[in-house]
């Protein structure tokens, strides 16, 4: 079931409102991420460069410390929004971060200042992906 406009509007604007903070001073690319967990709860993240490349944080990861701090453990769907014309969608360590706590089917929403561009499932960019489940089968050896 395709989320409402309005379940999407509260993760744009929350994403809009942490891009705002984004601390780019170097790559002035600010980006900012939201994401809904499994209560409903809405946690947003910037990215946060530092001049000891490649120190810094991307807006995905701080959404889920946003999230794991208040108690949530799945992501529902993340919205990611950057700037320019092409599609911002999450780096590959962030495809791996959402992973870890989402299902294949989760939806990934790619915006720009406009709105939502484009919208796919972490299993189409990221798929055959290494999950919690993978280390867990070889702990028990099957």
């Amino acid at each position: 079931m395709p989320p409402s406009p309005l379940d999407l509007a509260a993760l744009f604007d929350a994403a809009a409102g942490a891009r705002g903070r984004a601390h780019a001073p170097y790559s002035r690319f600010a980006v900012g991420a939201a994401l809904r967990d499994e209560h409903g709860a809405i946690h947003a993240g910037c990215n946060v460069e530092n001049a000891a490349y490649p120190v810094g944080t991307c807006a995905e990861a701080g959404a889920i410390a946003a999230m794991i701090l208040a108690g949530g453990r799945r992501i529902r769907e993340i919205l990611v929004l950057g700037d320019g014309s092409g599609l911002v969608t999450p780096c590959g360590a962030c495809r791996q971060r959402i992973r870890e706590f989402a299902a294949p089917a989760t939806p990934i929403h790619a915006a720009g200042p406009e709105g939502v561009r484009r919208s796919f499932t972490l299993d189409a960019l990221l798929p055959d992906s290494f999950g919690p489940e993978t280390l867990v089968q070889e702990m028990l050896g099957d």
